[in-house]
Formats: C-alpha cells, sequence, structure tokens
C-alpha cells in the first residue's frame, strides 16, 4: 500500500490531462474550472486504493479513478444549479462564473466523459460489470437527489428516510468507487462486496459528520459560517430528530417567523436532546461497520490499516 498522499498525486496528475484544452473552449473551460477547484479527492483515491489492497498496482485503474471522480462533480455542478448555490469550494459556482446553459451542457459533457474514461483501460472480462455497477450507482445518485428535493417540502420526513436518501444521495457512490477498485483488480466477489460496504459505511459517517460540523464546526476550519443548515431550514439528522422529540415548538415557530437569533434558539433545543452527542454515536457506530467490512478479507495487515486509519480520520476531521 502506499500512502494517502501518492495516491492523490495519481489521480491529480490524470485529472489535469483530462482538463487539458479542448475545442470549444467555451465548453471544456468550465469543466477545467470545476476540475481546478480542488476537493478531498477522497472517491477516486479510495478505487486507487482499493485496487492496491486486493493485489493489482493503482495505475490499472488510474481511468476509472478518474472517471469516478468526473461523475462526483459533474453531479456537483448540477447540484448548484438546481440549488441556485453561488459558491462551491471557496469560489463562485460555474453557473455564477460563467452561465448556467453553459453549466448544464458542460456537466452533461462531464458525464459522458465519466463514462468514456470508465471503459478506458478496462478489460473487456470486467467492463459488463464495471458499467452495470456504474451505471446502477448512478441513478441511485438521481433518486437520492430527488428524495432531498421533495423533504424541502415535507415536514414529515422521518430519520429513517433521511438516512436512506443520504445513502442514496452520497454513500453509494463511495461504495462504487471501493468495490470498482476491487473489481480492477480482479479481486472475488466476497472482497468487492466486503469494500462496497466499506465505503457506503463510511459514506453514511461522512455525511452525519458534515451536518454536525454545520451546526458545531469551527467557522474558521471549517471554512464557512456554521449554522446554515438551520438558517435554510434543512432537512438533517439533527433537525429532523429535533422536529420528532422536541414539544417547545421552537422549531416550528422558527421555520414561520424566524428570529433574528435562529441559529442559538434553534441548538438550544439542540443542546437541550444532547443531540450532538447521539449523533457521534451514530457516525462512530458506521464507522467501526466500515472497518468491520473488511476485518475478514484476505487482504494485507498494510491494507487494512490504512482503511481503518482513513476511516477514523474521516470520524474526526473538522473541515
Amino acid at each position: 500500500m502506499r500512502e494517502y498522499a501518492a495516491y492523490l498525486s495519481l489521480i491529480e496528475n490524470r485529472l489535469k490531462e483530462c482538463a487539458s484544452p479542448k475545442d470549444p473552449d467555451s465548453l471544456y473551460l468550465p469543466i477545467r474550472y470545476t476540475l481546478e477547484g480542488g476537493g478531498k479527492r477522497l472517491r477516486p483515491i479510495l478505487l486507487l486504493a482499493a485496487c492496491d489492497a486486493a493485489g493489482a498496482p493503482a495505475e490499472n485503474a488510474i481511468n476509472q479513478a478518474a472517471a469516478i471522480e468526473m461523475f462526483h462533480n459533474f453531479t456537483l455542478l448540477h447540484d448548484d444549479v438546481m440549488d441556485r448555490a453561488d459558491m462551491r469550494r471557496g469560489r463562485a459556482t460555474v453557473h455564477v462564473r460563467f452561465d448556467e446553459r453553459r453549466a448544464i451542457l458542460s456537466g452533461d459533457t462531464m458525464l459522458t466523459l465519466a463514462t468514456s474514461l470508465l471503459a478506458d483501460g478496462c478489460p473487456s472480462a470486467l467492463l459488463p460489470d464495471a458499467l452495470a455497477l456504474f451505471n446502477a450507482t448512478a441513478i441511485q445518485i438521481y433518486e437520492g437527489q430527488q428524495y432531498d428535493l421533495d423533504f424541502e417540502s415535507r415536514d414529515d420526513v422521518t430519520v429513517d428516510e433521511y438516512l436512506m436518501m443520504i445513502r442514496l444521495k452520497t454513500s453509494v457512490l463511495l461504495g462504487a468507487a471501493c468495490a470498482l477498485g476491487a473489481l480492477m483488480a480482479g479481486a472475488t466477489r466476497d472482497i468487492i462486496k466486503a469494500f462496497y460496504r466499506y465505503g457506503e459505511r463510511l459514506g453514511l459517517a461522512f455525511q452525519l459528520q458534515d451536518d454536525l460540523l454545520d451546526t458545531y464546526g469551527d467557522p474558521i476550519v471549517f471554512g464557512k459560517e456554521i449554522g446554515g443548515d438551520i438558517l435554510n431550514d434543512k432537512k438533517t439528522w439533527l433537525r429532523i430528530t429535533a422536529m420528532a422529540e422536541d414539544t417547545s415548538g421552537v422549531i416550528d415557530a422558527e421555520t414561520t417567523a424566524p428570529s433574528p437569533d435562529k441559529i442559538e434558539r434553534v441548538k438550544a433545543v439542540y443542546d437541550r436532546l444532547d443531540l450532538a452527542a447521539r449523533c457521534r454515536s451514530l457516525i462512530d457506530r458506521y464507522t467501526d461497520e466500515a472497518i468491520e467490512a473488511l476485518a475478514s478479507t484476505p487482504i494485507s495487515r498494510s491494507a487494512r490499516d490504512f482503511f481503518s486509519e482513513l476511516a477514523l480520520s474521516a470520524r474526526t476531521r473538522n473541515h
């Protein structure tokens, strides 16, 4: 196994090649802008590391790793258009920096590029399974996005529904990345399934940590002002649980007639219900389940340590 930074270097170099100038520049410039915006690159790194752990050089899956990151950024680009978001990773979003029509068309192009990258260099014997996994995952992500949109107009969303939604919208792509890496190494179906479960459980922990940080993070470290989810009445685990358990009426009142100190008043409800600690407990559970998923797989000690440490660091991250 290699260090995290080595996998990061591999994928950054490949993405630079993918973002090289092409004509018409008006189509490809927004794609370069998107890919140059950075990000954790967690999904392609998981894919490369899974390939290594399953017994093949990470380079064998470099195009598939680039495909996963290209697809991920395509979803973010279109999400920003739907959400009318102005900022992403500290910069203007694509539809703001350019225009909405170019954002949609460049996003469509990224989706097609992702599919092409997935097939590029994939052994013919593995390609049907790789495409099936990729396409099934894409459909699940679209379903998750629609559930998220539907939840905006509902006040009766349950915790189970929310967890189902974030599994579709976030977790399945991490699971697919891990599974695809193992697949590209020629791993058995049991090993591929174990890597999928690792990524899926990690994704649930990751999204819940995002929810927690938006309310309880340090704004300097987190990189943005906290409380955005509260101000926007976003359905998160914290809010849904509070709506189900709190009888004070504060949440409803701050939705219909928000006060200047809305964040503080809603956080007070969360604190009274001990939601931060309870959310951390749920994050711990999913992290432990991710680590346990690989416990019985025949991978090296260094590989098991790599994925365990990555999961534990995701649980304690502050940005």
